[in-house]
């Protein structure tokens, strides 16, 4: 945990005279009335560098977003220092296009909201320092927004679902399981134990070596797994789902990749292909581990559900089941969660793709969700800090 006034000079702010530019430069257009609370959102949590203007009837004015994808990729996974460069780059005309777009002049924006928590530290501070400059020269009120909250409440913007409800996150970084029963109130039912359930499909990916499969090179490796699954065999290979036997909600991915990559050196003793090429049975392998994958989380899942029936947690009607984060836009998963909400006669709501990834939508919407209920709106800004865990 850093205090931002210690890290000045460790993550390079704009000037004051950058932003005061900026705002001067920016091409908005005055006269028109904005009678509703109006939230700028800005995310740099990890690796996308996003921003959007949203409003309280949940229309997105504006939005723009950089994607670090490509560079990455080459690296073989996420270095901190390059995100962190990434960011500063581009936060500055991310966030103008997203105002741009939406043509709000800063002046009638609410507040702006920004992702805090968790995330990779040097990513963080980087959207955090140019958030409290821009609310210094605005004068506006400032919400930090943890980033597993903001994918939470991302549902409401989309649909109608009242509280509570039982949310899953699934991403590269994050997978719990906890019942939603107000703006800030969450109580953690389940959460994994090592490993994220994206950053292990991804690292299944580059020991399969999939960006060097012609079909996949420019995909990341969860989507990568996903596209290659649906030409593959998932009986091929025999995968037990992790702790089946355990009587709790918690989850556990370790265990998986580990024996996915036996299988890997495996088949390529067999095979007589080297580490680094592309196996003839990587679908077959793609398929086994993204079905194990979709098991395991259907099966925890399906007991948090029950838990919360059981306890009446849940409303007896119109319950509904919340997936989102990255590993969210995985139909086959999807798939395999529909068949859980089914079977309780719960509804399963997802949202739209694009904003279960990293997004600012979700996090203007969670500013939005904050201002409606007075909590954690922020006048002073003074030793405002950003927590990466």
């Amino acid at each position: 945990m850093l205090i931002l006034n210690k890290a000045a000079g460790v993550f390079s702010k704009p000037s004051k005279g950058k932003i005061y530019e900026y705002l001067r430069s920016s091409n908005f257009h005055p006269g028109k009335a904005f009678l509703h609370k109006v939230v700028l959102g800005i995310e740099t949590s990890c690796d996308d560098t996003a921003a959007a203007v949203v409003d309280e009837t949940g229309n997105v004015l504006g939005e723009a977003i950089h994607s670090q994808t490509e560079v990455h990729l080459k690296t073989g996974g996420i270095i901190p220092p390059v995100a962190q460069q990434l960011h500063r780059e581009n936060i500055q005309r991310i966030v103008q296009e997203a105002l741009s777009a939406s043509r709000v002049p800063p002046s009638e924006l609410s507040a702006v909201a920004t992702t805090t928590m968790p995330g990779l530290a040097l990513s963080l501070g980087v959207g955090l320092s140019f958030s409290l400059q821009l609310v210094g020269q605005l004068r506006k009120p400032f919400i930090p927004i943890h980033h597993m909250e903001a994918h939470a409440l991302t549902i409401r913007l989309t649909n109608e679902v009242e509280f509570p409800f039982l949310v899953l996150l699934i991403s590269g970084g994050h997978c719990l399981l906890a019942l939603v029963r107000g703006v800030a109130d969450f109580l953690l039912l389940g959460k994994s134990l090592d490993i994220a359930p994206g950053d292990m499909l991804d690292k299944v990916a580059r020991r399969l070596s999939l960006t060097k499969h012609p079909e996949c090179a420019a995909m990341s490796g969860g989507k990568a797994i996903e596209h290659l699954a649906k030409q593959g065999n998932r009986l091929r290979f025999d995968l037990t789902p992790p702790m089946h036997r355990a009587k709790n909600c918690d989850f556990s991915f370790t265990g998986l990749q580990h024996a996915v990559n036996k299988i890997i050196t495996q088949k390529e003793k067999e095979e007589g292909v080297e580490q680094g090429q592309v196996l003839a049975s990587a679908a077959d392998i793609a398929a086994a581990v993204q079905h194990t994958t979709a098991c395991h989380l259907a099966k925890r899942t399906h007991r948090a559900l029950l838990f919360c029936q059981q306890r009446g947690l849940l409303p007896s009607s119109n319950t509904a089941l919340v997936v989102s984060g990255g590993v969210a836009s995985n139909f086959y998963i999807r798939k395999a969660l529909e068949l859980v909400t089914n079977a309780t006669q719960c509804a399963l709501l997802c949202p739209p793709p694009r904003l279960c990834t990293d997004n600012g939508v979700m996090v203007a919407w969670n500013g939005i969700e904050r201002l409606r209920a007075g909590v954690g709106i922020l006048h002073d800004t003074e030793g405002v800090r950003y927590e990466p865990k």
